[in-house]
């Protein structure tokens, strides 16, 4: 008997209670640079960027985001490679609960060395 009351309590708390779903995706996506694209050139490089992230928001997730942020981006060789993080309207504010912690992390883990040109400049899409 006991083991039914507690199996009923627990149904009782499981169908009462309100999940609100926060969506928040991080994705690393890359694209091939032109022959003649570099660093110098932020227009090919916007132009890049953008074109990257609509086809992410196209092809890789599958709910409506409010902010699009871009965490990291690198050229290694002839490939750019970029950190989105993506997130909904409930996503957005746990971001926002977490972002001093987040970015002080990403500073400290961010590598450096020849072989990476590092971009930055473009922080928050919101949508």
């Amino acid at each position: 008997m006991k083991t039914l009351s507690a199996a009923l309590v627990g149904l009782a708390i499981a169908l009462c209670a309100q999940v609100a779903p926060a969506y928040v995706a991080q994705i690393v996506t890359t694209v091939p640079l032109a022959a003649e694209a570099g660093v110098e050139d932020t227009a090919q490089l916007g132009a890049l960027v953008a074109s990257a992230v609509q086809d992410v928001l196209a092809h890789a997730i599958a709910f409506t985001p409010t902010v699009v942020r871009i965490e990291d981006a690198h050229i290694i060789g002839g490939r750019l490679y970029l950190i989105l993080l993506i997130a909904d309207a409930d996503g957005e504010a746990v971001i926002e609960g977490l972002g001093a912690n987040s970015s002080s992390a990403n500073e400290s883990n961010t590598p450096s060395g020849d072989e990476a040109d590092e971009i930055r400049g473009a922080d928050t899409l919101r949508l």
